[in-house]
Formats: structure tokens, sequence, C-alpha cells
């Protein structure tokens, strides 16, 4: 089986429609239940929070404020992307154990009748 025959996971974030602004505001809503979110975006969290505070020592609220989210945005962006390439990593090779697995049959006990 190639790996383009690996199927993608199953989404539960709603259905696209097309519309940028209407799937932006659907899928800020059920964030939660996209994959790899919440740890991605406490990750960010956490990393803004310490560069900015170090950054707040020495410069004004609003550079320390710049600094937070260009770091929330993206080490958050960087952790997403790990978690979903661990994600198919880990999907690719339950899918080669599943394939390398021996098949077996049940046999129907029609003799002992």
């Amino acid at each position: 089986m190639s790996s383009s025959a690996i199927p993608p996971p199953p989404s539960s974030a709603p259905p696209s429609t097309g519309n940028l602004l209407h799937d932006s505001f659907e899928a800020a809503k059920n964030v939660e239940k996209l994959p790899c979110a919440r740890n991605s975006l406490l990750t960010g969290l956490a990393a803004g929070t310490g560069v900015a505070f170090i950054r707040g020592v020495s410069t004004t609220p609003i550079v320390a404020g710049h600094w937070f989210t260009f770091t929330f945005v993206a080490v958050a962006a960087i952790a997403h992307q790990v978690c979903m390439r661990q994600m198919e990593t880990e999907r690719k090779q339950v899918m080669q154990i599943i394939e390398s697995a021996p098949k077996r049959t049940l046999k129907k006990d029609s003799d002992s009748k």
C-alpha cells in the first residue's frame, strides 16, 4: 500500500462552506475538537509569556506585547506542525503493522455436525 492510500484522520471540525469568514468563526467555536490544538496553543502561550516578560524588563509594554504576539503565533504554529507530523508517523506505523500482521480467517465448524 502506498503512502497516498493511507486515509486522513477523521476530522471533527465543521465542514468547509467556502466562505472564509464563516469557516474561520466556526473553527474558532470548535477549536477544542481540532487535533493538537490545545497543546500547541498552550505551548505558544507559555513561550510568548516568557519572552514578553523578559522583553518587558528592558522595553516598553507595547514592544513586549509585540514580542508576545510574534512568539505565541510562531511557537504555536511550529508545535502544531510537529504534533501533526507525529500523528501522521504513528498512523503510518499502525497501517504498516496492520498490513504486516498475518491474515487470520475464522474456520466454521461445519464438520462437527
